[in-house]
């Protein structure tokens, strides 16, 4: 491996539209007296984008519609010097689009129109070769399969949103994560992974495990929350620089946790997404 790492992202690509909302609404509740922005998103992109702000070389593999909300959705990416070449635009569907409502808390409620990500099938994928491959589960599940069964390097796998997974991918995978939710939805499952399972718990920090077994814990730094959207695909681009990195796994996690609370405190995904040197750390 070369001195800056190279990542390959199979996922998703949004435009999300983000009301702030006084509180977040309950089943039958209208909230009023919002604002609304629009933010380029996805959990592909975001994660695509957060690797490359944190040190990496990035590839994201993707699938928009061929309209102004890709424009839109692929702007911070293409800026920051992410590899899209092998993005595709497909003509017969529209952009992903992500509503969400963000509480003053920080606190969100995220629903998703996948649109075009769902274009992405495995015969249209076409890897290139990088150091890690990371995908998640916004498009769909045999895309994330070809992929995982085509590559050889570091595969991380991050199982958002909480779907059925094949068992093969969990054996493949080499580095898993998932929230505290996810974790509970997937239950005895991952067992069948013998490699790095972390576990995030959101301001609680987060745990990496082995075989079952807590091999390093670490609680983030304190910040003042402004938008939580996002913070989970920093720490998984993170962690995945930081083991290409070779930093030993616990400082890895710290360097996850860093990169994710820093994330939190500013409005939207990408825009929020930190830069290396905003990281006070010796990495």
């Amino acid at each position: 491996m070369s001195n800056t790492p190279s990542i390959v992202v199979v996922g998703s690509v949004n435009l999300d539209l983000v009301a702030s909302v006084p509180h977040l609404p309950v089943a039958g509740e209208t909230v009023t007296g919002a604002t609304l922005a629009r933010y380029p998103g996805g959990k592909g992109a975001n994660q695509a984008l957060a690797a490359r702000r944190l040190g990496a070389d990035v590839c994201l593999c993707a699938c928009t519609g061929r309209d102004t909300a890709a424009d839109e959705a692929l702007a911070l990416l293409r800026n920051d010097g992410v590899d899209l070449s092998h993005c595709l635009a497909d003509t017969e569907s529209a952009t992903g689009i992500a509503l969400i409502a963000v509480a003053p808390d920080g606190d969100n409620q995220i629903v998703v129109a996948p649109g075009a990500n769902r274009r992405l099938t495995p015969e249209r994928l076409d890897l290139p070769d990088a150091d890690a491959l990371i995908c998640q589960l916004e498009v769909p599940i045999e895309t994330v399969a070809a992929a995982a069964a085509d590559f050889s390097g570091l595969f991380c796998v991050n199982l958002a949103p909480a779907t059925v997974v094949p068992a093969n991918v969990l054996r493949r995978a080499d580095v898993i994560v998932m929230n505290e939710t996810e974790s509970e939805f997937i239950g005895d499952a991952i067992d069948v992974c013998d490699n790095l399972v972390a576990i995030t718990y959101g301001a609680r920090g987060a745990v990496l495990r082995r075989r079952g077994e807590t091999i390093a814990e670490v609680r983030p730094p304190k910040v003042d929350v402004v938008d939580a959207t996002g913070a989970g695909d920093t720490f998984t681009a993170a962690l995945t620089v930081g083991l290409l990195e070779d930093m030993p796994p616990a400082k890895a996690l710290e360097f996850a946790c860093a990169a994710a609370a820093l994330a939190t405190t500013r409005p939207g995904a990408q825009p929020a997404l930190p830069w290396r040197t905003e990281l006070n750390q010796d990495n």
